[in-house]
């Protein structure tokens, strides 16, 4: 079986490699026989990529201990939840995932361009598939899943334990979407570029992708900080740790991306801005494959040492080189039909949006790599702190949250002191009343970001809030409907713009939620014998008693805590930490208390033979509002991405006048 693998990745490098060549040629006048051969070898790579996913399964649920992945990242013991799992547990194992998913977001291009963009399909199907024969070659002939052991071992050494969990089942997956998404408005960029189609064409045959690779990524990170926060055991949910902010950095600028290319669409301006951002957006993507492939740096998440690093970065480099001489030479097409005629107006603040974003996204690639750069000229690792990231990210996450409000109010090109005073009053009414609980929660001043994200966040929602009752109050009153039907029309006519503004709430309850978090949390740690009572933050901990247990694979211990608040108990809480046999490794496996306003999280240190259980414990505030807006951004996003359909029957005719953000 190992050899139907390597022989499949092998078919598929090959046709990777004939469908570039194909469709390049195709380009030449009279040769679009060629474009379909090469649209039908993306079907072959896809099959080809599918049959190596599916023997790496089979040898991981058969036991296959002769093939280093599974002798490394399995064990008799491990459920099959798990050996699928294990697929993306290993490092090759997670490059031919990347592929796979390739592979399946080219075939989708391919049947979903049958029939439109036969010009620009050529340029596209060759930088997706250039993109596969660098990683099918990777496969092939440097880092294979299917490299075998000798001698063969009678178990393997299993999962990571901290991987064997249900968030790191869909977490890795979900990221790896997002980032072979963003290959696609990469491809359809580039095509553009060498057809010289540089309209709004292109933009609108990737804008559905642009919006549902951000999604994933949205969801992926999501995810990944709820592992980090019941798995890790410290407490906190994001750390600024490389691969997290690998994540995050193509995340931050395909945002900027989704922002100003309504410009692109509405006025014809941040044409160029367009293409350098879908560009860095799929290198960072590139980017943060290499961070965790190359053991440049360390991280919970990184695969440590490797011989991949200088692959990737030569990719990364070729990319970036190509792309950039490219836009360069098309330079003079590109100029924008508009010109900005004040900088108060719709374009203006997606403008400063966007400056926003990406700046936070070099900050966060600065302190990044600086261990690596201050390396190379000192000769020394300064490892950059999380107090770096926080100080940068707080005022930025402030003035994108006021953005958030004060974006989808303003009217596009300018806007008078009227319509300004119109649209702004009740939502400055709703902050100034906003002020009252803001002050009440950082008195002592110490924490005047949190009180401003508060004051803000309660701005925005009134400004989103009033956007959904003006567009209800129009077509409740001229197109004849109810207040519910009025409501459910806004999203049947105007998806993308209505399902934006539901992930603006997302994105509210977020900021806020960290600002809170960060600012309000406590920590405490106790010593507690058997019957014993301690207290946190107002939260007493009695000690009921301790529990030891021990299977084939992990020895577990735990305590029972009765937690009170004022003396009334409300739970009892049971912390505890495994430790497996076979990697003899520990994970802590922590007890949350959530409600919505808080949550009780507890962590055990230790616990001794006579019943002294160690405990960590931290009270962190609205941390359910970080989940919560999570899921609000993901049917955001649904919304805004889903197919819209024509009403049947005359649809009401609404006056240009009454609403110019409401008309179709």
């Amino acid at each position: 079986m190992t050899l139907v693998g390597r022989a499949a990745l092998l078919l598929a490098f090959a046709a990777a490699l004939y469908a570039v060549g194909a469709a390049l040629w195709s380009r030449r006048a009279g040769q679009g026989r060629f474009l379909r051969s090469a649209e039908r070898s993306v079907w072959a790579v896809f099959a080809a990529t599918t049959t190596s996913v599916v023997v790496m399964w089979t040898l991981l649920l058969a036991n296959r201990f002769d093939v280093a992945d599974v002798a490394g990242y399995s064990n008799l013991t491990l459920g099959w939840r798990y050996k699928i799992t294990a697929l993306w547990g290993s490092q090759a194992g997670s490059l031919l995932l990347w592929m796979w998913f390739l592979s399946i977001a080219a075939v989708l291009v391919v049947v979903t361009n049958r029939r439109r963009n036969r010009e620009l399909m050529p340029v596209v199907v060759a930088v997706l598939m250039g993109v596969a024969v660098f990683f099918t070659s990777v496969l092939s002939f440097i880092t294979s899943p299917f490299a075998t052991v000798s001698p063969v071992p009678a178990d393997g050494r299993g999962l990571n334990p901290l991987l064997q969990n249900a968030y790191m089942e869909s977490h890795p997956p979900l990221l790896y979407v997002g980032y072979v998404g963003l290959s696609i408005p990469f491809a359809f960029a580039i095509a553009a570029l060498v057809t010289r189609r540089l309209d709004s064409t292109w933009i609108t045959s990737v804008r559905r992708w642009t919006i549902l690779s951000w999604m994933f990524l949205t969801v992926g990170i999501i995810l990944g900080s709820r592992w980090a926060y019941e798995e890790l055991g410290w407490g906190g949910y994001w750390a600024w740790d490389p691969v997290e902010n690998a994540a995050l950095m193509p995340w931050l600028v395909a945002t900027a991306f989704l922002h100003s290319v309504m410009v692109q669409e509405r006025r014809g301006m941040l044409r160029i801005w367009n293409m350098v951002l879908v560009v860095l957006t799929f290198t960072l993507a590139l980017f943060g494959t290499f961070l965790t492939r190359s053991g440049i740096l360390s991280s919970v998440h990184a695969f440590g040492e490797s011989t991949l690093g200088p692959y990737f970065l030569a990719l990364i480099l070729v990319v970036l080189a190509g792309s950039f001489a490219l836009l360069i030479s098309r330079m003079s097409l590109l100029r924008s039909e508009n010109s900005l005629e004040s900088y108060i107006s719709r374009e203006a603040i997606f403008l400063y949006n966007n400056l926003l974003l990406v700046g936070l996204a070099f900050a966060v690639f600065w302190g990044t790599m600086f261990p690596v750069l201050s390396e190379a000229v000192q000769g020394q690792k300064i490892t950059v702190g999380q107090g770096f990231f926080d100080q940068v990210a707080a005022p930025i996450g402030l003035a994108l949250l006021l953005f958030t409000g004060v974006g989808p109010l303003i009217p596009w090109r300018t806007a008078s002191r009227r319509q300004l005073r119109r649209r702004f009053m009740w939502p400055l009414v709703v902050a100034a009343i906003a002020v009252v609980p803001a002050v009440f929660y950082a008195q002592d001043g110490a924490h005047w970001w949190a009180a401003a994200a508060i004051i803000l966040g309660a701005f925005t929602v009134a400004c989103i809030v009033g956007e959904f009752w003006r567009g209800m109050a129009v077509r409740h009153q001229l197109g004849g409907v109810s207040w519910p039907g009025a409501f459910g029309q806004l999203f049947v006519r105007n998806r993308r713009r209505y399902g934006g503004y539901i992930v603006h709430l997302g994105v509210v309850s977020i900021i806020v939620a960290i600002a809170c978090q960060g600012a309000f949390s406590s920590q405490g740690d106790l010593a507690l014998r058997t019957g014993q009572t301690g207290e946190v933050a107002g939260y007493q901990f009695t000690n009921e008693g301790g529990t030891r247990s021990r299977d084939d694979h992990k020895m577990s211990v735990g305590v029972s805590l009765a937690v009170s608040e004022g003396g009334d108990q409300f739970t009892t809480m049971v912390p505890g930490v495994d430790v497996f046999t076979a990697q003899m490794q520990r994970s802590s496996e922590v007890a949350v208390d959530s409600s919505p306003f808080r949550d009780v999280y507890v962590v055990l240190v230790g616990l001794t033979p006579d019943g002294l259980a160690r405990i960590s414990v931290f009270i962190n505030p609205m941390m359910m509002w970080i989940w919560i807006g999570g899921i609000v951004m993901v049917i955001g996003a649904l919304i805004a991405v889903w197919p819209g359909r024509r009403p049947r029957g005359p649809a009401a005719v609404i006056p240009a006048g009454a609403d110019g953000r409401v008309r179709e």
